[in-house]
């Protein structure tokens, strides 16, 4: 009996909305840069918090991918989904007409969903009383709204779901785009991230169990991760879509290919509900694993985009796990957290890094984690600081970690015909 051949997975086309920009290659140029994204928030009084600051995303339109009257029926993670999808497919040159819309499928991350519709309604019914609550409001909030609208805009008939493990959202749902299409159960799938929790009750949530920077006199410089003086996450929003495609089904239709999606790990803590792991058991095995799917060494990985909140305990703790993992080739790695720059976006953060990593190796280049001024001592491996780094790189791993205890890896390479 002839053994199947076993099905590659490239990235076929991105797309970002982010504090940086939401066009990939003008939010590329300025993570690179070093620039922040950071800064204090405009679309929220602040007065009554203590911190006034994050990731916020500006200028953005979603008027150009669906009109007026259908934007408002979408909470705000959808139109960053809807955006940044529409953009992935178009730089995928992707034409649905021509595909099989069934073995076209969407799976997307969110950690929360859509909050701000929530505390909208909420505030009306207290307000007007129970009639006056939007019949819009189950389809706007619900968690899935991002992949249903985004799979109904291009009409894939495929599976479309979403994943809610908090910070690890996005990449177990990429996880799950590489496994479907491996399987053959697909050969397209819109995957990635989004998230919109800079809102009155995410704030004052995540600031009021202390897991945010307070750093109000100087925002750009409240995220660095690894550095010594660090003193908690900067709440952020954005998306990160990606069409991760089979090989064959993108080469026959002559398609640009940023880079191979290799392999896939996760597990669980098992521990605290919101502390990692201090000595990054189940992170560790997540690494190992998406390396063992991937089917190289440890040794081979040449960039780690690291989870890297800027939190006291988690930064230490993929430290911990990188040199468990690695042994030696760890202090031989280039690892970068970007939401140094970006925040931390939750549910989307693992969309938007993974976008990072296909455009780092395409263009050689490793974007640094900014802020890194005095390093901590038992963070003592090369972080790229401040400045990027030039580097040819053939793999990459892409970590998240969630509240939860949700440890999710992938491993991305160079595209290569052999």
């Amino acid at each position: 009996m002839q053994q199947e051949a076993i099905r590659r997975i490239v990235v076929t086309g991105v797309g970002v909305v982010t504090p940086l920009g939401n066009e990939v290659e003008t939010f590329w140029n300025r993570l690179c840069d070093g620039e922040s994204g950071v800064q204090t928030l405009t679309t929220m009084d602040t007065a009554l918090y203590k911190v006034h600051f994050g990731g916020e995303v500006a200028d953005f339109d979603v008027s150009n991918v669906v009109d007026h009257r259908e934007a408002k029926r979408l909470d705000r993670f959808t139109q960053f989904a809807v955006f940044a999808g529409d953009r992935a497919v178009k730089d995928s040159g992707l034409d649905f007409d021509q595909t099989d819309r069934e073995k076209c499928g969407v799976i997307l991350g969110s950690g929360i969903g859509g909050l701000g519709e929530i505390e909208s309604q909420i505030e009306r019914m207290i307000a007007k009383g129970p009639d006056r609550v939007s019949p819009f409001t189950v389809p706007k909030m619900m968690v899935n709204a991002a992949g249903g609208n985004l799979s109904i805009a291009h009409g894939l008939k495929g599976p479309n779901y979403a994943v809610a493990t908090a910070c690890a959202s996005a990449t177990n749902a990429m996880g799950d785009a590489l496994r479907s299409v491996r399987l053959g159960e697909t050969d397209v799938v819109i995957t990635g991230g989004t998230e919109a929790a800079i809102t009155k009750m995410g704030l004052a949530a995540f600031q009021n169990m202390k897991a945010l920077s307070t750093r109000n006199d100087d925002p750009a410089r409240a995220s660095r991760p690894f550095d010594a003086d660090r003193d908690g996450f900067v709440l952020a929003e954005g998306a990160g879509i990606l069409v991760f495609e089979e090989l064959e089904h993108a080469k026959a239709r002559g398609a640009r290919i940023y880079a191979e999606v290799l392999g896939y790990g996760t597990t669980s803590d098992a521990g605290h509900i919101t502390a990692p792991d201090p000595e990054g058991n189940g992170a560790a095995k997540a690494m190992e694993l998406a390396i063992q799917d991937a089917g190289i060494l440890p040794s081979q990985i040449d960039y780690v985009n690291a989870h890297g909140t800027s939190t006291p305990l988690g930064d230490k703790a993929e430290t911990t796990a990188i040199k468990r993992v690695f042994g030696d080739h760890a202090q031989r790695l280039r690892i970068s957290s970007t939401k140094s720059a970006l925040g931390h976006s939750l549910g989307a953060s693992g969309g938007i890094e993974a976008v990072i990593v296909s455009k780092a190796i395409v263009d050689k280049k490793i974007p640094p984690t900014i802020n890194l001024d005095t390093p901590d001592p038992a963070c003592d491996l090369d972080y790229t600081p401040n400045v990027a780094a030039e580097l040819e790189i053939e793999y990459a791993m892409s970590n998240s970690f969630g509240f939860g205890g949700h440890n999710a890896c992938v491993v991305f390479s160079r595209f290569s015909e052999d």
